[in-house]
């Protein structure tokens, strides 16, 4: 056995040096030798997820590894605790080969040229902080990151603003950018509109040589990232452009990469031949980060920051509790926190001194970066529920009532539409109308009613 350990980790070490550090710790980190036969060896992981990517995608690489590692055409099995325990329950093992897939690679340039991607460099998957409302936005991004074009083309991202889509929509760039020799461009909804409509304003010559040159921009990519998509609304015309461009890098199987702050279904004023091909790959939906996740958001932040190293636990506890459901409000709190320590120069760092330091930040106006996250509040604490409870699929009066109540004070006192607020309580655009409808009426002739939701809207 020790022989086969010797060459499991030649193995993990041939691996290791061919992939990114993200591919590695992502895939193969977890893989151990489980056990072996004299034609077989039988490799375990974490979890049917990672099983089932390593058989789809890396088999003909791990076959070559073995090979090269093992000096041996062992058949190989992937297990996961699961099938472990079902071998040993049946007192049997298994020699099946896996069938291989098919995973051409082309040679990487690792110096290939980041001029004119519009990429941020310091957005990548290494500082992307996952947990488990983003896990599977982060696995999905990264699948594509690695096979562009060839896994799922359209990838959709959808979630509230502030969770990070525009962060995973550069990692992927990034990576791919660093590890293939393939064109990247990552656009905003606005700057594509704007160039589609300066062929607008210009006539003759001038106009065809600017859609030329729109075209050869757009076109002429391997990997096109668009965000706020939802901002095409609409834009009828745009729309129409858009629809050329997605048809001509799909028919090439270039990849595209789409944020929104809704999902494809609810992009109301959008073309139904636009919702449809967006829905053709995969879609994704980030959720706002809950404790652990934002605990691991202000550690990060605050990693390799001298100030960061005298900050106690309970402090980033209290940041996470009162903090709304957005990455930015917790970086925000963690600046403003660094600012009055460098201000004031405390003898000691406790959480008195950061209430007082984030009393404005987070006192009653929590969710000023997010009205709906504060009408929430403000209901929940006034029917004596919590906001988990509000958003939740409950339907007993002594929530749902709250709930219609805070979707209706969402709509009259928030500029947001009626999916937005929908995909913030967890339910359809329809739900929310008809909620509201309800209150409205009410408040017509139930003044106790009247009352509540007066004494709510003194509280926002």
């Amino acid at each position: 056995m020790e022989n086969m350990e010797v060459s499991f980790q030649k193995f993990k070490d041939l691996i290791q040096s061919e992939l990114t550090n993200i591919s590695y710790n992502t895939w193969f980190s977890s893989l151990e030798l489980y056990n072996y036969t004299d034609d077989t060896l039988l490799f375990k992981t974490e979890n049917t997820y990672i099983k089932d990517y390593l058989k789809k995608v890396y088999i003909d690489q791990i076959y070559d590894f073995v090979i090269r590692a093992f000096e041996f055409p062992y058949n190989i099995e992937i297990l996961t605790e699961d099938d472990i325990k079902e071998l040993e329950l049946n007192k049997e093992t298994t020699n099946k080969q896996i069938e291989k897939s098919v995973d051409k690679h082309k040679d990487i340039d690792t110096n290939i040229n980041r001029v004119g991607t519009n990429l941020r460099p310091n957005l990548t998957f290494d500082n992307y902080v996952v947990g488990k409302t983003n896990l599977e936005a982060q696995l999905n991004g990264l699948q594509v990151a690695e096979h562009p074009g060839t896994l799922y083309n359209p990838l959709f991202i959808y979630g509230k603003s502030g969770l990070g889509k525009t962060h995973l929509m550069h990692a992927i760039g990034n990576f791919i950018v660093e590890n293939s020799n393939k064109k990247v461009l990552y656009i905003s909804c606005e700057e594509f509109t704007d160039d589609f409509l300066q062929i607008y304003r210009t006539t003759g010559n001038e106009s065809n040589e600017i859609y030329n040159k729109f075209k050869d921009k757009y076109r002429n990519v391997d990997v096109l990232i668009i965000d706020d998509i939802q901002r095409l609304a609409k834009k009828t015309a745009t729309q129409d452009e858009f629809f050329n461009t997605f048809e001509s890098l799909y028919a090439t199987s270039k990849q595209i990469i789409i944020a929104s702050d809704t999902s494809p279904n609810d992009l109301k004023e959008f073309e139904d031949r636009l919702k449809t091909r967006f829905v053709w790959g995969l879609t994704v939906t980030i959720n706002p980060p809950d404790q652990e996740l934002k605990k691991k958001i202000l550690k990060n932040k605050m990693a390799g920051h001298e100030i960061g190293k005298k900050i106690p636990e309970n402090i980033l506890d209290y940041i996470a509790d009162n903090s709304p459901n957005d990455v930015r409000h917790l970086e925000g709190a963690i600046n403003r926190l660094y600012a009055c320590i460098s201000m004031f120069s405390p003898q000691k760092i406790d959480l008195d001194f950061a209430k007082e330091a984030l009393k404005d930040f987070l006192g009653n106006d929590i969710y000023a970066y997010n009205s709906i996250g504060k009408i929430q509040k403000a209901v929940a604490d006034y029917y004596g529920i919590t906001v988990e409870t509000l958003k939740s699929k409950k339907r007993k009066a002594e929530i749902n009532n709250p709930r219609q109540i805070a979707m209706y004070l969402c709509k009259i006192k928030t500029e947001e539409t009626w999916e937005k607020i929908g995909l913030e309580f967890n339910k359809d655009h329809s739900t929310v109308i008809y909620g509201c409808n309800k209150v409205e009426n009410e408040l017509k002739t139930n003044p106790q009613l009247k009352k509540e939701v007066q004494e709510i809207l003194e509280k926002i």
